[in-house]
């Protein structure tokens, strides 16, 4: 039995959203048990014999700033939902709320693991092959050093592992441009550093890659700095809402486009399904001693249905032991990425 902690309250939505998707998540997931953690007169309706309410009597809310979450709302449903894993009686928690509170309170309660300076957002971007391309970081962290960056990849490649069994992962640092002169010169360190991992065997690194390289899956991970990382997040969701919304409205228009759409469903249907950002939502933190997955604010029960799956999957094949055992593989790389830093940028 895989236990999750759910922070009921956090979101746009609130338990409106979260409790349905808890229904249906159990319906799917006999071997799934909840703990659904908010203020109990929001919970107390709910009925079923894998859930157990844990009572919290604040709210993160979604304009919060982090030092209120953090120090002033000790028992908001996100903060204890969080202490349920730290304490060991959940193996993951998932909230809608305040992405930099989530990730205040996270790396707080739950600390980095050792060798991580930085937890890293991870999740995954639909790209052109069927497939997705896993994207970290997606705003925890806007400015990065170069060695933020190899942590990123290696967390990346445990998160992949986990997701695709036995798959050597890809690994691309997004760039403006494919060759290695191009770039700030943390993106040329980063290269650097990336590339020795390579060739220590420890990463598949693919190269520098570009935005569009997300899309066309190039890569399996792809690994920025938190603003370049959400900045794409955030373009995806609204292209990929442009077009399903355009061929919704355009199939209305007149009888023959309507009689083309009859036609075309079954492949406009599957095309609509793929492009779907409530199928890629829940992204993982990672870095932390312990799984905590952020699902979008603004999420409906479906997405996030797929966030709670992403966390008890993530449980089921042990995540966070895969991140620990792959970054403590590369430790000898890590301490030595000071001296790789220093040295001169090569010309290649």
């Amino acid at each position: 039995m895989i236990t999750l902690a759910v922070d009921c309250m956090g979101g746009d939505h609130g338990p409106r959203v979260t409790l349905a998707a808890c229904r249906q998540f159990l319906d799917k997931h006999p071997k799934a048990h909840l703990l659904l953690v908010g203020k109990t007169e929001s919970l107390e309706s709910f009925q079923h014999e894998r859930v157990t309410l844990v009572a919290a009597s604040e709210v993160v809310g979604m304009d919060d700033p982090v030092e209120v979450a953090l120090r002033r709302k000790k028992d908001s449903s996100m903060r204890v939902a969080i202490e349920q894993v730290k304490a060991g009686a959940a193996a993951a928690a998932v909230s809608a709320g305040n992405t930099g509170a989530l990730m205040a309170i996270a790396r707080y309660v739950l600390k980095t693991l050792d060798g991580i300076d930085r937890p890293a957002i991870a999740a995954q971007l639909p790209n052109g092959l069927g497939r997705a391309t896993t994207v970290l970081d997606l705003g925890a962290n806007v400015d990065c050093t170069a060695e933020h960056l190899l942590q990123f990849a290696f967390m990346g490649t445990a998160l992949v592992s986990v997701l695709d069994e036995g798959s050597k992962a890809s690994v691309g640092l997004l760039n403006i441009g494919e060759e290695a002169i191009k770039g700030s010169d943390i993106i040329k360190r980063s290269g650097e550093l990336l590339r020795t991992a390579g060739q220590a065997g420890e990463i598949n690194f693919f190269g520098n890659v570009e935005g569009n390289d997300i899309f066309k899956g190039t890569v399996d991970i792809v690994v920025c700095d938190g603003f370049v990382g959400n900045v794409a997040l955030k373009t995806s969701e609204g292209v990929a809402s442009m077009i399903s919304n355009g061929l919704k409205q355009e199939f209305k228009r007149n009888l023959l486009t309507k009689l083309a759409a009859v036609i075309a469903y079954p492949v406009l249907s599957a095309l609509m399904k793929r492009m779907d950002h409530r199928r890629y939502n829940g992204a993982a933190l990672l870095g932390l001693r312990g799984l905590v997955f952020k699902s979008h604010g603004s999420a409906d029960a479906i997405a996030f249905e797929y966030a709670l799956s992403r966390a008890y999957d993530a449980a089921c094949n042990n995540l966070l032991d895969r991140v620990r055992s792959r970054i403590a593989r590369a430790a000898p790389l890590l301490d030595a990425t000071p001296a790789i830093a220093a040295a001169p940028l090569s010309a290649s």
